[in-house]
């Protein structure tokens, strides 16, 4: 006869194995740590569930997945209209970039190779990626740049080719980023509430579906900051349910979620 604890674990990997998403216990304790530092509230174990049916709620409601080249627009912006922008300004031959809320590393890297693929190795730019997020687990992922090879479906077979080590025998079924797209991206792990190290300026910030978790004016004062640390004209990218209308004044809009710095 099955003990109630036992009726117990076996309900939790049947409710596992149903999810939609991945959630796994770094993801949940990130989820009760952010809860409590911001709203003084303490989750239980037994939350669990709840949270996660509340999150998936809100993932399906947004369209929200982790992906490479997720809104993949934003790339195309990035590739046609902002670094031929930057090549053809004058100064110096840099390009800084700050993929802020990088989680597991998708975004940083669809930066990365964007970049690679518009600026030539032999015109003499220095680019650099700062990718930050306040989760030191999912920043260890990132930085080791490993993927299942099913999450890299979606990109072009030349660009895999290209970007991606195909891992074989134990690692058969993985994939691995380039050495030369980890070259130029800086992992660190940093809090957007709290003191920034960075001095900037940045060319272009992107912060896609993070300040949809902060009341008004916890994005205004946000937006201020990035507004502060960013070049004049600079570009930021934000999440395709998140506007900066009646939020700041700082940044005009130009075009579908993004918004260039007013000088």
């Amino acid at each position: 006869m099955k003990t109630s604890a036992t009726l117990k674990l076996e309900s939790e990997a049947e409710a596992d194995r149903d999810h939609e998403f991945e959630f796994t216990d770094a993801d949940f304790a990130h989820i009760r740590e952010l809860v409590y530092r911001y709203a003084g509230i303490a989750l239980s174990d037994a939350k669990r569930n709840l949270v996660y049916s509340r999150l998936a709620r809100r993932l399906r409601r947004l369209n929200l997945n982790t992906s490479f080249f997720r809104e993949n627009h934003h790339f195309e912006t990035l590739r046609n209209l902002v670094l031929p922008e930057l090549m053809a300004g004058h100064g110096k031959r840099r390009i800084r970039i700050w993929s802020a809320g990088c989680s597991t590393g998708e975004e940083p890297y669809s930066i990365a190779m964007t970049v690679k693929e518009s600026v030539p190795e032999s015109s003499g730019w220095d680019v650099k990626i700062l990718a930050t997020d306040l989760d030191t687990n999912v920043l260890q992922k990132a930085r080791d740049g490993i993927y299942d090879a099913e999450r890299v479906q979606q990109i072009p077979q030349a660009r895999l080719q290209r970007w991606m080590r195909r891992g074989s025998g134990a690692n058969a079924g993985q994939v691995r980023v380039s050495n030369e797209l980890q070259d130029i991206i800086q992992f660190n792990q940093l809090n957007l509430m709290e003191s920034w190290p960075m001095r900037g300026p940045f060319d272009v910030i992107f912060c896609r579906n993070v300040v949809i978790y902060f009341d008004k004016d916890t994005q205004r004062r946000l937006f201020d900051r990035f507004a502060d640390l960013m070049a004049p004209e600079g570009y930021l990218f934000v999440g395709h349910s998140e506007t900066l209308y009646k939020v700041t004044e700082r940044f005009e809009l130009q075009g579908h979620t993004v918004y260039r710095k007013k000088n």
